[in-house]
């Protein structure tokens, strides 16, 4: 089979879908992306963007080395890889479409998976958690906290001061919620959560902390 028939790419609006050949050895797979990717660089560079992968399984591991061969020849920022489960695909599209936007690899990064009980992850800059973040767990960032999944930990948004910073999570039910040097009564923003439908933002208004639909 020829090399540039085992990638394919497709720009949406949401970013990037990379179609890739199930057969081959991984090895000839990352040779047909840096071939694909070397013919069009000029179409991304220095564009922000998140990446769906699809046809094939790929390890945590070679995600990443695909991620970091797409990086160093086109120059993109990803902030995030998206899971094609049809399940998740829409809120994972409207999370992405809502925060992208201010949320950059040069000033952000991401975490991919589940945070269980006794984790903490502190971040000087703008993160994306693509998974839930469990009761017992701690997110700390100077920026933003996005959570693609269920926040019930405790998360800790402009933990340097920054009150413009928000917290986003497709289930907003935190032990502890603070932006800035405000913290949210957790009974409240419990309630009203309840009252909201689809992912939700908290956002420091005065010296509280209020939730509000991320999509209107």
């Amino acid at each position: 089979m020829k090399m540039d028939r085992l990638v394919t790419i497709k720009s949406t609006r949401n970013g990037l879908e990379i179609y890739m050949n199930a057969e081959v050895s991984f090895e000839v797979l990352l040779e047909a992306v840096r071939e694909k990717f070397k013919d069009s660089a000029h179409f991304f560079q220095g564009a922000q963007m998140a990446v769906t992968f699809l046809n094939r399984d790929l390890t945590f591991t070679e995600e990443q080395e695909i991620i970091e061969l797409i990086t160093e020849i086109t120059k993109i920022d990803i902030v995030c890889i998206l899971d094609k489960n049809q399940d998740n695909e829409l809120r994972y599209r409207n999370i992405v479409e809502e925060t992208m936007k201010g949320m950059y690899r040069r000033e952000g990064q991401f975490y991919r998976g589940t945070l269980g009980k006794h984790q903490v992850i502190e971040s000087d800059a703008s993160i994306i958690v693509l998974g839930n973040v469990e009761l017992g767990a701690k997110v700390i960032s100077k920026g933003s906290v996005v959570v693609v999944g269920d926040l019930r930990g405790s998360v800790h948004a402009g933990a340097a001061g920054d009150r413009n910073a928000y917290v986003v999570a497709l289930t907003m039910k935190p032990k502890e919620l603070k932006i800035g040097e405000v913290v949210a009564k957790r009974q409240i923003i419990y309630q009203e959560s309840l009252s909201i439908k689809g992912p939700k933002i908290a956002t420091i208004d005065g010296n509280k902390i209020y939730l509000d639909p991320l999509i209107e």
